[in-house]
């Protein structure tokens, strides 16, 4: 075997060197005359790259660059800085033999005979798109993280302001947050449990429930398909439970003795795509006389504008008792990252 370039015969040091280099297969390693035609392609870029080496001897070694680096002469800028500064060195997408593109870091050196003559290029690369991918994901999660906290700081600013603006005593104000802040908790404690992925409508009204005492009352009626929420429609959710069943024990149907309440939810196929029906009816509770408040509080502002940022909403004070309609897309209720819900409704 000879050295391309180099007419001299390879040592046993150099076949030793040689077993060193295929034995190292976390590497692509591939060395390349001074036109950048491949002269060897060992074991560890067949792994990575894809190409056997009887492939790639002889070819140029620009094949596993995108096209777009190749356009810019990338290869061309690694072998000059290489000549001039010892190596070049880079961090980038390349291609494989399939087609799919990998992340790696890379090195390309000056390739010298004993002699200390320039002979060719070596490019040494490992595959380091399972690290990229970790460090975009951690990336994502504090990009996510932040407004997260974000957002749960403007709708925490919102109950505390409206809950202050509205309440008649400062007892009023340091129960109606309290109650709606440890509402808000809860939610998340759900979400937490489920890696932040999603909630269903049955959790949140349970959870509901038991922020007012009334875990598993049969004056609490529930009913419904198994519909998963994304965060967001989760939280808006939890709210609109607890105002209502805040509101209902409070002047409705669960402030008597003989009221219920009836949550009924369900999935049909409107105008093209999947659609939830949800249905908050009150029975039974004292009659309505004023049909339609003059002045809504926070509560009843919170209820419609959280769930028409999903969709449609809306209520009626019927003599038998409060009912709430809405229609809403599951699309938008199931997306994973919309923080804008909650946080530009018009509360």
């Amino acid at each position: 075997m000879k050295i391309a370039g180099y007419d001299e015969p390879i040592s046993s040091r150099e076949r030793f060197l040689e077993a060193i280099v295929q034995s190292a297969i976390d590497y692509a390693i591939i060395s390349m005359d001074l036109d950048g035609l491949v002269t060897s392609w060992n074991e560890g870029a067949v792994k990575i790259l894809g190409w056997e080496a009887e492939d790639m001897i002889g070819k140029p070694a620009t094949v596993f660059f995108t096209q777009e680096d190749r356009e810019n002469g990338i290869p061309q800028k690694e072998m000059t800085a290489a000549l001039n500064r010892g190596r070049g060195s880079d961090e980038r997408w390349h291609l494989r033999a399939d087609g799919t593109m990998f992340w790696a870091s890379g090195e390309m050196m000056a390739l010298r005979a004993p002699d200390d003559k320039t002979i060719g290029f070596i490019k040494i690369l490992r595959d380091r798109t399972g690290e990229r991918e970790r460090v975009e994901r951690e990336r994502l999660l504090m990009h996510e993280l932040a407004h997260r906290m974000k957002n749960t700081l403007s709708v925490v600013q919102a109950i505390v302001t409206q809950s202050l603006r509205n309440a008649v005593s400062l007892d009023d104000a340091t129960d109606k947050l309290q109650l709606r802040i440890a509402a808000y908790a809860k939610a998340h404690e759900i979400l937490l449990q489920r890696d932040w992925v999603s909630a269903t409508l049955a959790d949140l009204v349970t959870a509901a429930s038991m922020n007012i005492g009334m875990e598993g009352s049969a004056r609490i009626r529930a009913d419904g398909p198994d519909v998963r929420l994304g965060p967001q429609a989760a939280l808006s959710f939890a709210m609109v439970f607890h105002e209502l069943l805040t509101n209902a024990s409070k002047y409705g149907a669960l402030s008597n003795e003989e009221g219920h309440v009836e949550i009924s939810w369900d999935l049909e196929h409107r105008d093209g795509m999947e659609t939830l029906i949800v249905c908050w009816r009150e029975l039974n509770g004292p009659r309505i006389v004023n049909f339609e408040p003059d002045r809504k509080g926070f509560g009843s502002r919170l209820i419609v504008s959280s769930l028409q940022a999903f969709g449609e909403a809306s209520v009626s004070y019927r003599q038998e008792g409060f009912v709430l309609l809405a229609v809403l897309p599951l699309a938008k209720l199931q997306l994973q990252n919309d923080l804008s819900a909650i946080e530009n409704a018009p509360y």
